[in-house]
């Protein structure tokens, strides 16, 4: 593809990368990932990515933005609060980098829809807060054979993990058969997040997003990163895919997608 000026001089700091340049920048231009969750990890993940130069960019979230939101979804203004947090994402890629075409989804995914969606894209981030929505991203993406960067934050911590399906790639259900029972682990919006975990993970999952399609470096495959931000202290624990697996051996016994029941929040 042939580069405007503008574009040369907007990611002039991509082009001049060895692990980029030219052809990384035009890879890039023409991906396309999905953001689930246009929250605390939705938001800092989207930025980047559309600051990066991803072609296309999907936003899901059937919630409107308010005021408690704000402290850590960075996409997020004072001025937006009722309005739907997919509309006040889209409006400020928008506004961010025209090169971007944001597509939106402001509705709840579920085992009827979620495979639709999924397939439009190159890479799918999970920021969701809530484990259905986690075991059911996991899920369709194992049987869609979609990369998926996984992460979880909560008071003072955060976790990652990158999940391709196929060969020995541990899933979620991996690490988690099956969902807790409803109530028994308490949400960010129960026990509470500091504003800026979210930022530190959700730019860690574009960055896995940005290596996908580069094909470069490390991913975190068979890996678990995770941050305590008290301690300020990062530590990689390695995972294995397991055997009898659920979704992901070679003999699963999930077939089809399970919508599972959310708990009430107590607050």
């Amino acid at each position: 593809m042939d580069f405007s000026n503008e574009q040369l001089q907007r990611y002039s700091r991509h082009i001049i990368l060895q692990d980029v340049g030219v052809e990384g920048q035009e890879k890039l231009l023409k991906s396309s990932v999905l953001i689930i969750g246009t929250g605390g990890l939705g938001t800092p993940a989207a930025q980047f990515l559309a600051a990066a130069g991803v072609g296309k960019v999907g936003l899901v979230d059937a919630d409107k933005v308010e005021l408690s939101n704000l402290q850590r979804q960075v996409l997020h203004h004072t001025t937006d609060v009722g309005k739907l947090k997919v509309e006040s994402a889209k409006e400020k890629i928008n506004s961010m980098n025209p090169d971007v075409e944001v597509k939106t989804y402001p509705y709840y995914l579920t085992s009827q829809n979620i495979k639709e969606v999924i397939r439009e894209y190159d890479f799918v981030i999970d920021g969701t807060d809530n484990f259905p929505a986690k075991f059911l991203i996991n899920d369709a993406c194992v049987i869609e054979g979609k990369p998926l960067s996984h992460a979880g934050i909560i008071k003072f911590g955060g976790q990652v993990t990158t999940i391709v399906p196929g060969g020995d790639t541990p899933c979620y259900r991996c690490m988690f058969p099956q969902p807790p029972k409803p109530g028994s682990v308490p949400s960010c919006k129960e026990a509470g997040v500091i504003g800026v975990m979210g930022g530190v993970v959700g730019t860690i999952q574009a960055t896995e997003a940005i290596k996908y399609i580069l094909d470069k470096g490390e991913l975190l495959t068979g890996k678990l990163l995770t941050y305590d931000a008290l301690k300020m202290e990062f530590r990689k624990i390695n995972l294995k895919k397991r055997d009898n697996c659920g979704i992901c051996s070679d003999d699963p016994e999930i077939k089809e997608l399970i919508d599972y029941e959310q708990g009430a929040c107590e607050l």
